[in-house]
């Protein structure tokens, strides 16, 4: 009796249509991670046309963010209880309608609520597709490399998004950029009833909008705060929004305690794989998204590159992590996850200490070499930290796990973006104040000393030799800033190296798995020859019954 055959407990594998499914589900994700990044190039056509003031534009920009982050938790499980194709759906059509909308607002404040709509709608897509593609890949190891393809297009669709914004903007007015989301929204809308299948908690019990508004109010306070301290430094309303956030967030928690059917089940927590995949994820987003943070500076505002240049530069970044996403699955084949994806992250620490030789001259090209490495080690980070959230958790709480992972990355990004910003800056201010030209205006001083954007106006305005030489310093201290918050990122990444090769080195290769379960069948007498039937009858009760209740329940119920 040969030990190849199918245990009669093993998970269903995903076939074809799963595997076309899961393409349509990676439309979505391309288009939230576009959404971030495509509008900025817009700015200037956006701000001659509405006139916003400054206050109006950056609402323009930031609310989409805010509230993405502040409905995923309540969308996820929204998800799971009226079914996670049917929010899909519903949130690619708002999607849609909103682009268009948007794309021809005719004042800022249209556009602000048109952003805020997009926001929303952008939150129900992310949870939905990454419990749906736990729902269609119940196998470990094909979920991973699902999960790859999911991370990799919502890469892609980083990198993309100055590159097709730029070229959209060549040619046609700024409200184009929303009209990029339209036509994979009318696809998805189109195929995804065929090609998706239908899940949902079977008894989800009933939603508590008091935890709905806590969860979005919390969110929505905290990183707003984050952002703001982020930007403008310390200042009263933003430490207030933070304290709010955290305090709202407490109550959050101790009501979830007490409720029959939470919205939130934290008993996730106790679950090593969980709660250690989403620290370490957290802790390897925080040192990423602080320096590149400064990178994107440093090559536009030091490297003297245009937006869409500095697009084309990320390339290389992008296409190493799609090698990354292609051979990830295959290793935790055969090794250990836990040391792939400590060893990757040891290799991170280089890439980011790669960025320690960068000196403002003609170094682009160790920018690229550095982000290529920093990419290939910080991939199977990324891509097994969500499959082991995501697959920790039972498959009628899908969509909650989901969103809690995509909820910690927000907050992993933007605390991140803030305290590494912080530090960076105020090396800058430091740097610049002992490195400042001699000549140089009070008032102008002070202006260069606030951020590198001003040293560079004012430097353009200063006659004779002073404005070259304050420039180069300026951006030999911005440098200096970002060498110091390389240094921390490098830190930070070995020590989540360290606690997740320590904390989930218990967590098998996917084959040791795979032969484990086929020796338990032959133990007990299984018939290879019978395996894929049952197999096969398994799964359709599996599907039948998670489709079966959503045909059953009255709208009422669903409420």
């Amino acid at each position: 009796m040969t030990s190849a055959a199918a245990p009669a407990d093993a998970p269903r594998k995903a076939g074809r249509r799963e595997w076309l499914g899961l393409a349509v589900l990676a439309l979505p994700a391309m288009l939230i991670a576009m959404d971030m990044t495509v509008l900025y190039l817009a700015v200037p056509q956006l701000s001659a046309d509405l006139a916003p003031d400054s206050s109006q534009l950056l609402w323009i920009l930031d609310v989409y963010g805010f509230l993405v982050a502040g409905c995923l938790i309540t969308m996820g499980t929204i998800g799971d209880r009226i079914g996670r194709r049917r929010l899909l759906l519903i949130g690619a059509a708002a999607f849609g309608a909103a682009s268009m909308i948007a794309a021809w607002s005719d004042s800022a404040e249209m556009l602000i609520a048109t952003r805020a709509l997009l926001g929303v709608a952008g939150a129900t897509l992310m949870p939905s597709t990454l419990a749906l593609i736990r729902s269609m890949f119940p196998d470990p190891a094909q979920r991973t490399a699902a999960i790859a393809v999911w991370m990799t297009s919502f890469t892609l669709g980083m990198t993309l998004g100055p590159l097709v914004g730029g070229a959209v903007l060549e040619r046609w007015w700024w409200g184009a950029v929303f009209l990029l989301a339209v036509p994979p929204m009318v696809l998805l809308l189109a195929v995804g009833p065929a090609l998706l299948p239908e899940h949902r908690d079977p008894a989800p019990g009933r939603l508590d909008l008091v935890s709905a508004a806590l969860s979005i109010v919390a969110t929505i306070s905290f990183v707003y705060g984050v952002k703001e301290i982020a930007k403008d430094g310390a200042g009263a309303v933003p430490f207030v929004a933070l304290i709010l956030g955290v305090a709202l967030g407490v109550v959050f928690a101790r009501r979830q305690r007490r409720l029959t059917d939470p919205m939130l089940d934290l008993k996730l927590f106790s679950d090593r794989a969980f709660s250690a995949s989403l620290g370490t994820l957290t802790l390897t987003l925080f040192a990423m998204s602080g320096v590149f943070f400064f990178l994107s500076q440093y090559m536009q505002m030091v490297l003297g590159l245009t937006p869409f240049q500095a697009g084309l530069w990320t390339l290389p970044q992008a296409g190493a992590m799609v090698v990354v996403a292609a051979l990830t699955p295959t290793l935790v084949q055969r090794v250990r996850p836990a040391y792939v994806m400590a060893g990757g992250l040891v290799v991170g620490a280089v890439g980011f200490l790669l960025f320690l030789g960068l000196d403002g001259t003609d170094d682009l090209w160790l920018l690229v070499t550095g982000s290529v490495v920093l990419s290939v080690g910080v991939g199977p980070m990324t891509i097994m930290g969500v499959d082991m959230i995501v697959g920790a958790a039972p498959p009628e709480r899908a969509g909650a796990a989901s969103a809690i992972s995509e909820t910690n990355q927000e907050f992993g990004m933007a605390i991140g973006v803030a305290v590494l910003g912080s530090v960076g800056t105020a090396v800058y201010r430091g740097t610049l104040q002992d490195t400042l030209p001699a000549g140089v205006p009070a008032e102008a001083a002070n202006a260069a000393r606030d951020t590198l954007g001003g040293a560079l106006e004012t430097a353009a305005a200063l006659p004779g030799a002073a404005g070259p030489q304050l420039l180069a310093a300026a951006r030999q201290a911005f440098t200096q800033g970002l060498h110091v918050n390389t240094v921390i990122a490098a830190v930070l990444v070995l020590l989540a190296a360290g606690l997740v090769a320590g904390l989930l080195r218990q967590v098998t290769p996917r084959n040791a798995e795979e032969a484990e379960n086929a020796g338990k069948t032959d133990a007990v007498g299984g018939d290879p020859a019978d395996a894929p039937a049952e197999v096969a009858e398994r799964a359709v009760a599996v599907e039948t019954a998670a489709v079966e209740p959503a045909r059953k329940t009255t709208p009422a119920e669903t409420v």
